[in-house]
């Protein structure tokens, strides 16, 4: 029996949730749609003009949404991750324990630094941009990879955004080789358009001969391989992926089980956030398939979910959520 379902890397930010008009990216010069990586600088001088009451500041990063996400459906995970000795970063490892994570992270020890941020902005359509500084986060390496924790899980689950920096890239590569060695599974999810834009070469390398599961949506899909329609896209991801997920938004996924394709349904809601559904979806759907579901019911789980969380501010459910949209999947 291993210890943990999912062992999670990436990139510890606390998330700050502001919501914006559409004008506001024209009037300040911001990619609208996409994560960018700013200074901080940059990014208090737009939480200054933006000039708001914060609604949301919780824990996050894409992977740590994701292994939050496992924790609250019932399942055990851990996150190997970096933050610094500031406020946010102590308020980062108050807000994973209260999650149910464990992780790396001694409260005592933290090295001193910035804790990354993202600024999350979402607009009245409900799709998120982020502008995010690093931080310290940005020398996540080899040596913040908790070995034991991999080969105590049943999956180690990759973070995209990592491939940004060398010794993220290196992080990657040696806890995939960790798992490999000790017959853990390994996901990978690409996190952004902009990471598989400029960074396909890093993914090429770090994916290798191939992973157990990839995680991508459709625009991150044809542009990791070059094909301009998902049914090619989805026979190219064949070669690099044995198992994956295609997540279509109001269109619902596409799961390839390593034998067959399955279409999963969308649930109606009311979108007014986005921030946090694609890590939602991997998080619902790695819970299912390390806890005794098949590919199709982990995919109704992961469905449901992140319907739910597009539904609401903020990329985390509250507790009694999961585990209502547990008991509608096991009525």
């Amino acid at each position: 029996m291993k210890k943990y379902d999912v062992t999670g890397i990436g990139n510890a930010l606390v998330d700050i949730e502001f919501k914006v008009k559409d004008q506001f990216f024209a009037d300040h010069q911001v990619e609208k749609g996409l994560m960018t990586l700013v200074d901080e600088e940059r990014q208090n001088e737009l939480m200054q003009v933006i000039n708001t009451v914060e609604t949301k500041k919780q824990c996050g990063g894409s992977a740590a949404n994701t292994v939050i996400a496992v924790s609250q459906f019932g399942g055990k995970s851990y996150y190997s991750c970096k933050v610094a000795n500031d406020e946010l970063g102590k308020f980062f490892v108050a807000d994973m324990k209260e999650a149910g994570v464990d992780n790396n992270l001694n409260p005592d020890k933290l090295e001193e630094g910035i804790t990354g941020k993202c600024l999350v902005m979402v607009t009245e359509d409900a799709e998120r941009t982020m502008n995010t500084f690093l931080g310290i986060t940005q020398t996540y390496s080899t040596s913040d990879v908790n070995e034991s924790a991999i080969k105590d899980s049943k999956y180690l689950y990759i973070e995209g955004y990592l491939v940004t920096s060398e010794n993220g890239k290196s992080a990657m590569r040696h806890a995939k080789k960790i798992a490999e060695e000790n017959g853990v599974k390994v996901a990978i999810t690409f996190s952004d358009p902009a990471m598989v834009k400029y960074f396909k070469g890093a993914f090429d390398d770090v994916i290798g001969h191939s992973v157990d599961m990839l995680f991508a949506n459709e625009e991150e899909a044809m542009l990791y391989t070059g094909k301009d329609n998902l049914k090619e896209a989805r026979e190219e991801l064949k070669k690099v992926a044995k198992h994956f997920v295609i997540t279509q938004g109001k269109n619902g996924a596409m799961i390839y089980d390593g034998d067959t394709f399955i279409d999963i349904e969308p649930y109606a809601t009311t979108a007014i956030d986005s921030n946090g559904a694609g890590d939602m979806f991997a998080g619902a759907f790695m819970y299912g398939i390390t806890n005794g579901h098949s590919y199709a019911s982990s995919g109704k789980l992961a469905s449901m979910a992140s319907s739910k969380i597009v539904s609401q501010f903020g990329p985390r459910l509250k507790w009694h959520e999961a585990k209502d949209i547990l008991s509608k999947l096991n009525p």
